[in-house]
């Protein structure tokens, strides 16, 4: 990482998740580190820093507005990390996908505006309210959601209705808000659904790699060390405030069938690959452009995808 944090406290909710766990792993040696979560997937406890003297771990529900004023109040940063995610979950799930996702961040909000201490508030929303097809997209850009009905697009809806919520706190009571979008984010650690690490785990095993539809899906991929060197540049970053940023990175480009043969070949694997029809509604295409990251906090990428790759691999071999 090129920046850090010292001396601050910072909440993370979803903080024993993927991508907030691992800003645990970066912050808490300088900083005090409030977690929130229900421990619905809990990579922290399995890591080194869970029990510094640091962190405090508040088992919680960020839809239980008391709880979340307990981990809010007195915090410098708020890193709103919670919610549903994960396709899978989301198609099963589509009511509590809303409610987690819609009323657990206004309860985030609403508790970081009511602090004695206004915290700068950095909100996670996703790539897929760029709908279908995103193509070099521009946070600008008309957000275009599926139709009505089909469980895969309530999580982008209620990541869309988030990002109006945040801004609205920004504007309405000058609460300082950023909004991130990550473009699958992947790396060591991750934890429930994804691509790279469901691939990564199968060729391991020598396993058959399954492809959902015809692998002809394209990804940027962004190695999670580049995620959350680009959420410690939006919280040292007075221009980001009241802004929303793609983070991404549009030089890791891959079909799903493209990125089986390449853990495939990196890992010396002898898994075979196996065609699937598709589960639900997919995005046939999601390339950020990243041009505003870059101008006003100075991001770019550094993780190509067989180096990410490959440090995920050692991760899962325990190297």
């Amino acid at each position: 990482m090129t920046l850090s944090l010292s001396n601050s406290n910072v909440c993370i909710t979803g903080g024993t998740g993927f991508i907030g766990s691992t800003l645990v792993e970066e912050l808490v040696k300088e900083n005090s580190i409030t977690v929130l979560d229900n421990f619905g997937r809990n990579r922290l406890a399995g890591l080194a820093c869970a029990n510094h003297p640091n962190l405090t771990v508040i088992q919680g529900d960020v839809l239980n507005p008391l709880d979340v004023k307990k981990a809010v109040d007195g915090a410098d940063y708020v890193i709103h990390c919670a919610g549903i995610a994960g396709i899978d979950t989301v198609i099963l799930k589509p009511v509590q996908t809303m409610q987690v996702n819609i009323i657990g961040s206004y309860n985030v909000l609403e508790a970081a505006a009511s602090s004695p201490k206004t915290p700068l508030v950095v909100c996670f929303s996703t790539s897929e309210v760029f709908g279908t097809h995103a193509f070099s997209s521009r946070e600008t850009d008309q957000t275009v959601i599926g139709a009505a009905g089909q469980s895969r697009w309530t999580y982008a809806v209620s990541k869309l209705a988030e990002e109006h919520l945040a801004l609205a706190f920004n504007k309405e009571y000058n609460l300082p808000i950023t909004v991130v979008r990550p473009f699958n984010v992947y790396g060591p650690g991750q934890v429930g659904e994804g691509a790279i690490k469901i691939f990564i785990e199968r060729a391991l095993k020598n396993e058959p790699l399954i492809v959902y539809g015809h692998g002809t899906q394209i990804r940027a991929w962004c190695y999670v060390d580049d995620m959350v060197e680009a959420v410690l540049k939006v919280i040292s970053e007075p221009k980001a405030i009241g802004e929303t940023f793609n983070i991404g990175n549009p030089r890791s480009i891959e079909t799903i069938w493209g990125l089986a043969n390449s853990v495939i070949r990196i890992l010396g694997s002898k898994s075979t690959i196996e065609f699937r029809p598709p589960l639900s509604a997919d995005i046939e295409l999601r390339i950020p452009c990243v041009d505003k990251a870059t101008e006003i906090l100075g991001f770019t990428a550094k993780v190509d995808l067989q180096e990410g790759i490959e440090r995920t691999a050692n991760y899962y071999k325990g190297l």
